[in-house]
This record gives structure tokens, C-alpha cells and sequence, in this order.
């Protein structure tokens, strides 16, 4: 079966030689360069240690220094998988989501057709710069100069050129050559006329600005109209058989040549732009052709570089743009392979600001380029209040479902670990007197020395108290994790006395959704803070506690511990606005206020002493489970001691 060339061709520049060879080879990291696509590794047609097989990602070629295999994407799958030209095409080709032609006899003579139709592009180029540099040209030169601040160098590098109002200047210019009229309509070039005339020029009135493949063949024009009343302000060619706007970006070939020697690719949003950063020393730059960008220039930008850079305005439309461009690659985010975005300032482009402010300008606007987690989340908080559960909620929803479009499941961890770091910063402000923050920031994984905890008897009887059910809370969520849902918003506003306690709390809820919060604890603020808290005497003997994992008791318990220490914050505070308002002339309302928080200290102590019902105190001070005193008096009353501690006979 006979393929057409173009189809080869194709295929060959959307499939990643590394990628392909990436999956029979361990890649030498020491020796290769991934950013420019050179890439060493022991050879897999020989047995060797060295990593003497080398892969050059860019020209699509490998080639081996011991045995000297060579060849490309196509002849690699057909010596590793045994398999035919025609098989190894299919893998190829399924892989790259592109559909074999069905076989065609005539494949060389279409061939021949996309290579006619690539000369008529050149000639179509050759007369509009003719006409740029022509009488007919003076506005544009003036506005390229004057408005663009391109010079005449700029404009041969560039190809630039200019088609002239007028129905079919083009036209009979190639009609003249000698070339097909079909060939001209084929080429995008002009359009049949619907009142059954001579055809007409696609393009008239408007700056003209090629777009070539990634090997330098013209396939398409971009025109940018020189009346302001225009309809269309830019105007790409027509998809023909040489020009997919969807698989295409501008200046990709010499774009893709500067990310090789290390610059950072950069997506921006038109011709302009793009030739405004190339000539400020920003080589590594493309466009997408007139839409946003499709999953497959996204591909095509990652076997440029592994993380573009997408540079867009600063306006409304501009971060639409971002955020259409987050949603299409989640789904498509491999280890490695991601975005950053650099958003402009004051609603300028990058060709404004280049031209306003110079090249170290725009450079500090890459260097500050944020991850595409961060702009995900700004997304799903912009404009928004979070001041209720019921919106907090809903904001978790959102970001979750964001989530799990990702399909590397390593990426989505990290994805929802970024995101919980930063829903803490929100909903988490700093804290006066934590450990670990600074000027506002959280330090990720701050190493904190516990010391001997602060005298409890050194406070007063109720900071004391408080303190202590503070602590039962953050060990009873320690040891059973699986109830921070329920419990995450009261734990989250209970007030800690004790600066530890606030430290465990901080920490513990910035991490309640990861697999392991406790070990999350650990590592952020050592084994022995964790462990000093459950060693606590009162601690240790809460039920909660000595049955890690019993979701009932737990829940049970943090019910009761977080009621309580509501009830007792809402009752000093109501004594200190009590006394406060006695300091004036006393009357009813202030002692009825007086009456009411001594019946809610009541019930207080009633609570306390149902509390303390289920344990004694021992001749040491310290608290005993009743039912486990009571075991224990049972069996020393079967022994019978004055036999050396053996069983009382019955």
C-alpha cells in the first residue's frame, strides 16, 4: 500500500521520537538534555553500559555510536516490535490520533498537487512583498514603521508584505505565471465568485504576514486589515490541503530551533506579538492561528518545550483565554509536561509593553509566570466571599472536579496537596504567635523543637480546663482522621490557649485531606509534639483516644468537647461584659444577664461531673477508668497471697 507524502511527513512531525524510544530505553540523565531534545541512553539493539544511543527529538533521527543503528520513529517500531513498514505505521499513527488514508492509487499525483500548491504560496508571498515596497504600499510602510516600529530589515526577515485594494491583483498576477486557476482556489488564495465572475482575491487591503510548517513551506496567510471599519481585523487563509489552523502555529520552525539552545517558548496571541518578542531577543515565540489553542497545538507546543509559557493581555478576554487553555490540558497533563502563565500588566500585550518598557520588562513578567494550579484556584476564588460552610463547600466541589480531569494519578495528588496548601493560606490567616509563619506565609514543612509544655497549674482553673479539652479535640482527630469532615469548621474556629495546641491544629487542618494527616503532623512539627500531646495523662485516658479508629466514639466525643468549649467561651465572655457593664449603673437586664451565664456555669460543672463519673482519681493524683479499677479489684480478691499469690481455693 502506497502512502502519500504529506501523510508521512505529518505523522513524523506529530510523533515524539523521545517519547516513542522513551518506552524501551532508561535515559541517561547526566548526558542528556530533555529541553533540547538530545537525549543518550544505552542502545537497545545491543547489549552495552554506556549510553552510546543518541536521539535528536528535533530532527527525528537516532542513531547509535557502537553498533550503528539508525533511522526514525517508523524504523524503531519496526525493529523493536518485529513488525512491518505498514504495522508500525498503524501504531504510529493511533498513537498520534491520526487516520491512515484508505490506499490510493493516485497518491503520487496528490503528492505532486500539495507541493504545486506549496510553489504557488511562495510565488503568492514574492508579490506581496513586491507590493509592500511598491507605490501601493506607503500606508503600510508607515504603519509598520510608525505604529509597529518594524523596520525595512525586519520585514524581509519576516516576509512581510501587502495586498493591494482591488478585486484581483493577485489574481492575474498568477494568472499571468501560468498557474491553474483551480491551483489559485485550492491555494486559499482567491474564491470563486457567487454572481458567476472572475474569481477574486481572498485578500485586499491588508498587511500580509506568511505562515509557514515547521519546515519553513509557506501553508497559509495571515492579513491584518488596514481600514478600521474592516469587519475582520485579522483574516487567516482558508483551511486548504496544505493549511490546518488547528495544527499549526505561527512561527513554529524557527520558534522551535531558539527553545532548542534554551529559550523559553512563549505563546502569545497574534502575528504582532509574536514578532514584537521575537525581535526584542525572544525567539522562542508562537501563536495560535485565529482560535484558542486546540489539544493539538498544545501537543505540538510540548515536544517544543515542557513547560510554554502562555503570555496573554491583561484584560478580560485575556485571562478567558487562560482559563479555556486550563481546562483543555488538565486532562492531558503528564509527569513533566505542563503550563505557566504570564499575565500582562495594565491590559497591555507582550508587542506593547516590549515596546513600552523594553525587553527587561517583559522578561520580569516571564520570570513572575505563575503554575497553571495557581491560576485554577485564583479562577475559583475571584470575586467570591467564603463565609459560610455552604460556600466553602461549594468551592471544594468545584476544585475537586477540576481535579480528578487529570489522569496521571501522581499528578493529581500533587495537584490536590498544591490546593490545599493554598485553601489554607485562605481560610487560615496567620496566627499571633505560631511557630513556623512569617510575614503572613506558612513555612511548607516548618522543623519545630518541642519543648516541656507551659505549668498547667501556673493558669487559672478555667484556662486550664480549656486547654485540656483543646487537647483531647486535636488527639481524638489525630488518631481517627476519618472525621475531620465532619468536624473541620468547629475545629477550625476553636480558640487554643496553648501556643502548641494551635500549632497541631494549623497544621493538622492544612493537611485534613491528605492520606495521612497525623504523619503530616509529624513530619511538619516532630514526632515528640505529637507524642507529648497523647502521653497527657487526661489525654491518654479519654475513650476516644485508647481506640484509635472508633469513628462513633469519636464522634462522640468531639461532639461534647467542641459543645462544651462553645458554651464556656460564650460564658466568659458574657461575665466580662457583665462586669464591665457594672462598672455603671447596675439594673435588671444586667442581672438577669449575671443569672443566665450562672445557670450556663451550672450546667458547666454538671457536664464536668458527668464527665469525671467514669474515672477515679488514685492515691498518686492521677485519673483511673472505673471499670478498669474495678477489674482489677476483682482479681486481687481471687488471690490469695498468703500462698504465694495463687488462686483462692473455691
Amino acid at each position: 500500500m502506497s502512502l502519500p507524502p504529506g501523510f508521512l511527513d505529518e505523522l513524523r512531525t506529530r510523533t515524539s521520537l523521545t517519547q516513542v524510544v522513551g518506552r524501551k530505553v532508561m535515559w541517561d540523565q547526566r548526558k542528556s538534555n530533555q529541553g533540547k531534545g538530545d537525549m543518550w541512553a544505552p542502545c537497545p539493539f545491543h547489549h552495552e553500559k554506556t549510553a552510546s544511543f543518541h536521539v535528536d527529538d528535533r530532527k527525528g533521527y537516532y542513531y547509535c555510536f557502537g553498533c550503528h543503528a539508525k533511522g526514525d520513529a517508523i524504523s524503531f517500531v519496526k525493529e523493536t516490535e518485529n513488525v512491518e513498514f505498514m504495522e508500525a505505521i498503524r501504531i504510529l499513527a493511533d498513537e498520534a490520533g491520526m487516520k491512515i488514508p484508505e490506499r490510493d492509487p493516485q497518491a503520487q499525483q496528490k503528492a505532486d498537487r500539495r507541493t504545486q500548491l506549496a510553489e504557488i504560496m511562495e510565488m503568492a508571498v514574492q508579490h506581496f512583498r513586491l507590493m509592500l515596497k511598491s507605490g501601493a504600499g506607503n500606508t503600510a510602510r508607515e504603519y509598520l514603521k510608525n505604529k509597529r516600529g518594524l523596520d525595512e530589515t525586519a520585514w524581509d526577515r519576516w516576509n512581510i508584505g501587502f495586498a493591494p485594494e482591488g478585486w484581483q491583483g493577485l489574481w492575474d498576477q498568477l494568472i499571468g505565471r501560468g498557474v491553474a486557476p483551480d491551483l489559485i482556489i485550492a491555494a486559499g488564495l482567491a474564491k470563486p465568485s457567487n454572481r458567476g465572475g472572475k474569481p477574486y482575491d481572498t485578500f485586499r487591503n491588508r498587511i500580509m504576514f506568511p505562515i509557514r510548517d515547521a519546515r519553513g513551506r509557506c501553508i497559509a496567510f495571515g492579513g491584518r486589515a488596514m481600514d478600521p471599519d474592516d469587519n475582520a481585523k485579522y483574516l487567516n487563509s482558508p483551511e486548504t490541503e496544505l493549511f490546518d489552523k488547528g495544527r499549526s502555529l505561527y512561527n513554529h520552525g524557527p520558534a522551535r530551533e531558539a527553545a532548542g539552545k534554551g529559550q523559553a517558548l512563549i505563546v502569545a496571541e497574534g502575528y504582532m506579538d509574536v514578532i514584537a518578542l521575537a525581535e526584542g531577543g525572544f525567539g522562542a515565540s508562537v501563536a495560535p492561528l485565529g482560535t484558542a489553542v486546540t489539544e493539538n497545538q498544545l501537543q505540538l507546543l510540548w515536544r517544543i518545550a515542557d513547560e510554554p509559557i502562555i503570555a496573554l493581555d491583561g484584560d478580560t478576554a485575556g485571562l478567558r483565554a487562560a482559563m479555556r487553555v486550563i481546562d483543555l490540558a488538565l486532562p492531558q497533563l503528564e509527569a513533566g509536561k505542563s503550563l505557566r502563565f504570564a499575565i500582562m500588566p495594565d491590559g497591555k500585550d507582550p508587542d506593547d509593553l516590549i515596546k513600552s518598557k523594553g525587553r527587561a520588562a517583559v522578561q520580569k513578567v516571564l520570570d513572575q509566570a505563575m503554575p497553571m494550579v495557581q491560576l485554577l484556584w485564583q479562577r475559583e476564588i475571584e470575586g467570591k466571599v467564603f463565609d459560610s460552610p455552604e460556600r466553602k463547600a461549594a468551592l471544594d466541589k468545584s476544585l475537586k472536579e477540576k481535579i480528578l480531569l487529570i489522569k496521571d494519578p501522581s499528578i493529581r495528588k500533587h495537584y490536590g496537596q498544591a490546593i490545599n496548601d493554598m485553601r489554607w493560606q485562605l481560610f487560615r490567616p496567620q496566627r499571633g504567635g505560631g511557630a513556623g509563619q512569617r510575614k503572613g506565609k506558612w513555612n511548607a514543612r516548618p522543623v519545630v523543637v518541642t519543648k516541656t509544655k507551659v505549668s498547667m497549674l501556673a493558669a487559672s482553673e478555667g484556662a486550664v480546663e480549656h486547654r485540656l479539652r483543646e487537647a483531647v479535640v486535636l488527639a481524638v482527630a489525630l488518631v481517627t482522621p476519618e472525621i475531620l469532615d465532619s468536624f473541620e469548621y468547629a475545629i477550625e474556629g476553636m480558640e487554643c490557649l496553648d501556643p502548641e495546641n494551635a500549632m497541631i491544629r494549623d497544621v493538622l487542618l492544612r493537611y485534613a485531606n491528605s492520606p495521612d494527616p497525623r504523619a503530616e503532623v509529624e513530619m511538619a512539627l516532630g514526632l515528640e509534639a505529637v507524642e507529648n500531646l497523647l502521653r497527657h495523662p487526661y489525654v491518654a485516658i479519654t475513650p476516644a483516644v485508647r481506640h484509635p479508629g472508633d469513628v462513633d466514639i469519636a464522634r462522640l466525643t468531639l461532639s461534647e468537647e467542641l459543645a462544651k468549649l462553645k458554651t464556656e467561651r460564650g460564658l466568659s465572655a458574657e461575665i466580662a461584659e457583665a462586669e464591665e457593664d457594672l462598672l455603671g449603673v447596675a439594673d435588671e437586664a444586667v442581672t438577669w444577664r449575671l443569672g443566665q451565664a450562672a445557670e450556663a456555669r451550672n450546667n458547666a460543672i454538671r457536664s464536668r461531673q458527668e464527665d469525671n463519673a467514669e474515672y477515679e482519681v488514685g492515691d498518686n493524683g492521677a485519673p483511673i477508668d472505673k471499670d478498669e479499677r474495678a477489674a482489677l479489684n476483682a482479681l486481687t480478691d481471687n488471690i490469695d497471697f498468703s500462698r504465694g499469690g495463687k488462686p483462692r481455693r473455691g
